[in-house]
């Protein structure tokens, strides 16, 4: 068959598209005719008349089909054979196998054949079913998913397309073994799709995915107490309605007394940064399934929703028209997106001001404005205006207008342009652009040779600091921090931007990045305006790791101090709470000083390595609580150890670090070294009593449990922290990790006699759920929050059998069984 007669009255004004079409199979024809030789790929969903009814709509490379009613003409020649307002793939011309028409990445249009087997999943290398190394089947051959971008959302949406459940974790490093080759470098699921071919973000392998990246995959529903959450309906990865998940099923929330601190904890539930925002009347869109919770009530602590306050489940009021949903929004001023396209690559310019998003009006614009654009969102091919009305008109505000770019910019922001929101525009007037990489054309637009590669922050707690990573050759990558300095720093932060002190940190003080270490060596002399202007060792004359990445703080000023005399009145308050109230803790890595009482016990003999001996919780001003198994092995003369204050990350000095020699250490008589029984010290700080250190925002005591308090046998937000063991290595930066308290049986159940009335256990039961004080450090503490919002020291860290084996959870000592011995110890009589 021949298509070029299949499109001649597509669109008379889009001619050029039929030239594309008929160019396109005659350079494929071969290719097409050999796979109608095949066996039929689509075994089911024809009718008795052979035509193709089924609902696959995606082309055998993956690419989705356009719908018919793009070819009106081509609907006209063939009626009642199942074209229509869809995208489904069809066989009016009775073809052996139903086809479909497709955008190229050029902009052509072209048309390939359907493979129903496309976009299957299997799992392989498990133990069962629900189990396994992810392996796709596409163009004829199964394949792996890399796990660079690899996300429990998307592993949900492979657990739901296999059946087998509606809750997936992801697991990475080849967990189950390595395959043979990779399809997708990533599928950018958002979570609530059926299929993997619903994700709108799958993106193929295009470098280096090596053997022992391999995806893998657990379907199972979650055990413990945290329910699971996602956010469906929006645009970005951060944002959406919120529906949680109980009883094997998905529903909404309704958003009676829904605000923001509810937000903050659904943000931190789901490892979120940035700035957490509620929104209310089906924001993101209206919910199907149904309303599971309603007068959500949280405090703005918490660390999941199943701790906040909340009506009963599905007893509620409410429609979907109050679906609530939570944005936890990273952006900062100027950034742009592109949307309303299938591709990342091209659509409308949306530009963010202010904690909202709108469009940019068309007058003046130009390629060198797209241009700009492009170069923002990291594209470094070709740039071009899209014509008029390409993509769907906003329904938002308009935030831009008159813009006009030179070219060179870095972002948007620097160009030329009216006040924000002036405008005599309407939505038609959207403008949109169309980028290329580097590679999709020969036609690369040169780089200023002024600005030097983009430059980004990354993993800081603000978008002041962070990481240092630049762009070169299509990739983001980090900087060595051989020689990185102040200097260095002032020049990045003048680059992005920011004009106060800026302040230099190296081995990997804000993580340890993943792509490529493009800078070593970094030399500027301070009176740069770009990191391109410094002189620097490029990619292939480097001698690091990643252990090694260069970051900085912009802006740079110490915390302020005036609270201080507050803390010296109270205990379990963080000072930077109030600070950070809307930023969000994310993931394993604490921020600084948000643990003020947290101390590190370092060996004097070995205080300049990267490892604390143990870890201590500060009660007062002058006394540190830690376990006696500490002293066990080095002996309880103090003069042999240095104690820690203000520490976040142990091979760079911290603002507010200090360290002090103990005058003191006192270690519970009834404790023996060969048992785990009265496992707890005291640690006295040299000083006048009450005088022995000043706290700070980074400095400060954490309460000691009320005499005869209950309060800790019922269901707490726990937090371990310390310089604890992830991934068989050592931490250099401060961790936390949530950790629920178990009931006494079950831990005299896996422990026996050895587990008593003075122990707690702490810690996750489930498979998928390795947490454990292996997190933390033998000493530190467990701390869980009571009334009013302070935290109380519940637990010091004492032992347990492994790490992270759910069999046995941590064991800590009993705080609250020792308040009489630390009481006379310390000679503070407790206020009833």
């Amino acid at each position: 068959m021949d298509r070029r007669k299949a499109v001649p009255g597509f669109v008379p004004c889009c001619l050029f598209l039929v030239l594309a079409v008929s160019a396109e199979v005659s350079e494929r024809r071969h290719l097409y005719r050999k796979q109608s030789e095949v066996p039929l790929s689509c075994s089911e969903g024809f009718t008795e008349l052979g035509y193709y009814n089924g609902s696959v709509s995606h082309t055998n490379s993956g690419s989705p089909c356009l719908k018919w009613t793009d070819f009106p003409d081509y609907m006209q020649q063939y009626p009642g054979r199942g074209l229509g307002d869809h995208s489904f793939c069809r066989n009016p011309d009775r073809e052996t196998n139903p086809w479909c028409f497709f955008k190229q990445n050029s902009g052509a249009i072209g048309w390939a054949y359907c493979d129903c087997q496309n976009g299957a999943a299997r799992l392989v290398g498990g133990s069962s079913g629900n189990s396994g190394r992810l392996e796709i089947y596409l163009n004829g051959k199964w394949g792996a998913v890399c796990d660079t971008h690899w996300t429990d959302r998307d592993a949900s949406v492979i657990c739901r397309q296999l059946g087998v459940s509606e809750i997936g974790t992801a697991l990475q490093h080849s967990y189950f073994g390595p395959g043979s080759l990779f399809h997708y470098e990533r599928l950018g699921c958002r979570g609530n799709e059926n299929s993997l071919l619903e994700c709108q973000s799958r993106k193929f392998v295009t470098s280096d995915c090596n053997h022992g990246n391999e995806a893998g995959v657990i379907c199972a529903e979650p055990e413990g107490t945290r329910i699971p959450l996602r956010l469906v309906g929006g645009l970005e990865d951060f944002e959406g309605r919120i529906e949680v998940y109980h009883n094997g099923r998905w529903g909404t929330i309704c958003d009676d007394q829904w605000d923001d601190t509810d937000a903050e904890v659904v943000c931190r539930q789901l490892g979120l940064g940035g700035v957490a925002k509620a929104w209310p009347w089906a924001h993101f869109g209206q919910g199907f399934g149904p309303i599971l919770l309603d007068e959500v009530q949280c405090t703005g602590n918490e660390l999941s929703l199943e701790e906040c306050p909340h009506s009963n489940w599905e007893q509620h009021n409410c429609d979907h028209t109050e679906d609530a949903g939570v944005s936890c929004n990273s952006h900062t001023d100027g950034a742009v997106r592109l949307v309303g396209a299938e591709s990342h690559q091209e659509g409308r310019v949306e530009i963010y001001y202010q904690g909202q998003w709108g469009s940019v009006c068309d007058d003046n614009w130009t390629e060198l404005n797209a241009q700009v654009v492009c170069r923002q969102l990291g594209f470094r091919g070709r740039a071009e205006v899209a014509p008029d009305g390409v993509y769907e008109e906003s329904h938002g505000l308009i935030l831009l207008d008159e813009v006009q770019c030179q070219g060179t910019e870095a972002s948007l922001l620097l160009c030329i342009h009216s006040e924000w929101g002036h405008h005599d525009c309407s939505h038609s007037e959207d403008v949109g652009v169309r980028c290329e990489r580097d590679g999709d054309t020969k036609m690369i637009p040169s780089i200023s040779p002024f600005t030097g590669p983009l430059v980004r922050l990354v993993a800081g707690e603000s978008r002041k600091e962070g990481r240092v990573e630049v762009f070169i050759n299509g990739q983001w990558g980090s900087v060595c921090d051989d020689g990185w300095n102040d200097v260095n720093a002032a020049v990045v932060c003048r680059q992005l931007g920011f004009i106060g002190a800026a302040k230099a940190r190296s081995m990997a003080y804000f993580g340890e990045g993943r792509g490529p270490i493009h800078l070593d060596n970094v030399r500027c002399l301070g009176t740069e305006m770009y990191l391109g202007q410094c002189l620097t060792e490029g990619q292939d004359g480097h001698d690091c790791r990643h252990s090694e990445d260069a970051g900085v703080i912009c802006d740079y000023t110490l915390d302020p101090v005036s609270d201080a005399a507050m803390a010296m009145q109270t205990c379990g308050l963080r000072l930077n709470n109030q600070r950070r109230r809307r930023r969000i803790i994310g993931g394993d890595k604490s921020l600084r000083g948000e643990w003020p009482w947290q101390v590190s016990l370092w060996l004097r003999s070995q205080s300049k390595g990267n490892h604390p001996l143990c870890g201590g919780s500060l009660i007062n001003s002058c006394w540190v609580v830690t376990a006696a198994h500490c002293f066990k092995r080095f002996g309880r003369d103090p003069i042999r150890y240095t104690l820690r204050l203000g520490d976040y990350h142990t091979e760079e000095q911290d603002d507010f670090e200090r360290t002090l020699s103990p005058d003191r250490i006192v270690i519970h008589r009834k404790y023996h070294s060969q048992g785990w029984e009265y496992d707890i010290a005291l640690l006295r700080l040299k000083g006048t009593e009450g005088n022995c250190v000043a706290f700070n925002p980074h400095t400060g005591a954490v309460c000691l449990p009320e005499p005869g308090t209950k309060w800790e046998k019922r269901p707490a937000a726990c937090v371990i922290t310390g310089w604890g063991i992830t991934d068989s290595e050592y931490s250099r930066t401060l961790l936390q990790a949530w950790v629920p308290l178990l009931p006494a049986w079950k831990c005299k159940k896996r422990y026996g006699d050895r587990f008593t009335s003075r122990m707690l256990c702490a810690g996750s039961l489930s498979e998928h759920h390795r947490v454990d004080s292996c997190q933390g450090d033998s000493g530190g503490p467990l701390v869980c929050q009571g009334e009013g919002g302070r935290w109380v020291l519940t637990g010091v860290i004492s032992w347990g059998h492994g790490c992270g084996n759910p069999s046995f959870p941590g064991v800590y000592t009993r705080v609250s069984r020792f308040l009489q011995w630390i009481d006379k110890v310390i000679n503070k009589p407790y206020k009833n």
